[in-house]
């Protein structure tokens, strides 16, 4: 357990999940709720990936009134429809479904390829109107705010990129596949962090283009480590148990695009994430077995890191299932042609479905779930003692095991 209350620094990890990431608000509404109305921000750390970026910049630019920040969270994402994000009238539906065809049919002759699926011009207006990035730098100097960091991935450089904006301690990081530049943040950078391969049109930052950070992003812990984290709360968007065997004796279903997608897209936010709190939870175990006092060598500079982990309790899929048809008709139509009508595609849906009676059930659920856990949370936030990892029971029960 850590009990050094005094310094801790907490970070915030928001991972991606497109239109999962409102479960996230949910777990931001039961802090809120649990620390006193007008409480300063509990996470002087804060990374966000993709759907999860645009949630950690509206907590960093408000980190002033937390709650406040909450509260502006909730209010977009609980009444969100399709045409906030992405253009889905006909005609801008039909000319794309043309433009990939025509691109298909002519081998790329006579037509410029298509640079996305989907065109999400409304999102970055809406952004654009919400998010106030020149109130980052002002709590950074007030000591509101620690850092704020969100990650794109390189397409030319091949790598993983965390803008981040900070006190003046902090210093750029480089490794192998991934880097840290202190940039002041804008809406290019948060574009580019959402900017999901094939879905969105990647994005041009300093001659390099940008898409969705979970792409590279191999260690999402990384980021906030670097930026001098010692305990690290991190919301993610699914529920890890994993699905049934299927039937041996029973014909399997050859999978559909949008099978493949969503599976695609659940590996890209997700996978990441688990391994590196395995990782971590395996460097944790080793710190904690050596005494103080014979940490030598480059041991000495380690240290270990309390981990609290929030998901669902509830299969996101099942509840998109529930609500797909208030998908708008273009889009529903452009799933079945790919293969989006069986039960087996949900998984896309659940990442496509920005629509408020999704997103208001899932804000729900995250609030519930949080309550579930509210004393370990509350404890958690406020810089108490907690166990080194504190999550569900079938996640420490995997991540706690020294065998393979």
């Amino acid at each position: 357990m850590n009990s050094d209350s005094a310094n801790n620094k907490t970070a915030l990890v928001l991972p991606g999940g497109g239109a999962r990431g409102a479960f996230q608000v949910g777990v931001l509404k039961a802090v809120a709720e649990l620390l006193p109305q007008d409480a300063k921000n509990p996470f002087p750390i804060i990374s966000g990936t993709s759907a999860g970026a645009i949630n950690s910049v509206v907590l960093a630019a408000k980190s002033k009134r937390f709650r406040q920040a909450v509260s502006e969270l909730e209010r977009v994402w609980g009444h969100f429809e399709s045409k906030h994000v992405f253009q889905s009238d006909k005609w801008t539906m039909f000319k794309s479904s043309m433009h990939w065809l025509a691109t298909i049919v002519l081998a790329g002759n006579f037509v410029g390829a298509p640079k996305s699926l989907l065109d999400n011009s409304p999102l970055r207006s809406l952004l654009e109107k919400n998010v106030r990035f020149d109130r980052i730098g002002k709590a950074i100097e007030e000591g509101h705010l620690h850092a704020v960091t969100v990650t794109a991935a390189g397409y030319n450089s091949a790598r993983s990129t965390s803008y981040y904006q900070a006190a003046a301690s902090i210093q750029d990081w480089t490794r192998k596949r991934r880097v840290g530049l202190r940039r002041k943040l804008s809406i290019e950078h948060l574009m580019a962090s959402i900017a999901v391969p094939m879905v969105f049109p990647p994005v041009e930052i300093e001659g390099q283009f940008f898409g969705d950070g979970a792409m590279r992003q191999a260690t999402p812990l990384s980021p906030v480590i670097h930026l001098g984290a010692d305990r690290i709360l991190v919301v993610g968007v699914r529920d890890e148990t994993a699905d049934p065997d299927p039937d041996p004796q029973g014909t399997p279903r050859f999978p559909s695009f949008a099978h493949i997608a969503g599976y695609m897209l659940d590996t890209l936010f997700m996978d990441g994430l688990y391994s590196d709190l395995e990782r971590m939870t395996r460097i944790n175990q080793l710190i904690d077995s050596v005494p103080k006092h014979a940490r030598d060598g480059s041991m000495r500079h380690m240290r270990p890191i309390d981990t609290m982990v929030v998901l669902p309790s509830k299969d996101l899929r099942e509840i998109a299932h529930r609500h797909r048809l208030r998908m708008p008709a273009t889009v529903r139509a452009l799933l079945r042609g790919i293969g989006g009508k069986n039960p087996s595609e949900n998984r896309l849906v659940s990442f496509l479905l920005f629509e408020q009676d999704y997103t208001q059930e899932l804000i729900q659920l995250g609030y519930d779930d949080a309550m579930r856990v509210k004393d370990e949370l509350l404890a958690f936030v406020t810089g108490q003692a907690v166990p080194r990892l504190v999550a569900p029971s079938w996640v420490t029960d995997d991540l706690s095991r020294f065998d393979n």
